[in-house]
C-alpha cells in the first residue's frame, strides 16, 4: 500500500503529464483550425454565428407612455413602480392615453 506522501508525489506526475498531453493536442487542434479556416476563407462570423436568444439592439430604449396625470401632465409608461398620482388608483384605465 502507498503511503500518503507517494500518493502526492503520483498525483503531482499525472498532473504534469495531463498538462503536457493538453498542450500537444492543443496545439494540434489549433493547427487544424487554422488550415481549414484558410482552405475555406472562414471568418469569425461563419464560425461563431450571433447567439440567438440575445437582446435585440432596441433594448433598453424608450417606450410610449400608457397613463397622463391630466392635472400636471405627467406621464407615465406602465413598467417599474407606479407614481404616486396613479399609485392609489385602482382603475387606472381613466390615466389611458
Amino acid at each position: 500500500m502507498s503511503t500518503y506522501k507517494e500518493l502526492l508525489k503520483q498525483r503531482e506526475e499525472l498532473e504534469n503529464q495531463i498538462k503536457e498531453a493538453r498542450n500537444k493536442e492543443l496545439t494540434d487542434a489549433v493547427g487544424k483550425v487554422r488550415a481549414l479556416v484558410s482552405e475555406f476563407s472562414l471568418t469569425a462570423e461563419d464560425v461563431f454565428p450571433p447567439a440567438k436568444g440575445r437582446k435585440s439592439s432596441n433594448a433598453g430604449g424608450k417606450v410610449a407612455p400608457k397613463y397622463k396625470n391630466p392635472e400636471t401632465g405627467d406621464t407615465w409608461t406602465g413598467r417599474g413602480k407606479a407614481p404616486k398620482w396613479i399609485a392609489a388608483v385602482k382603475n387606472r384605465e381613466e390615466f389611458a392615453i
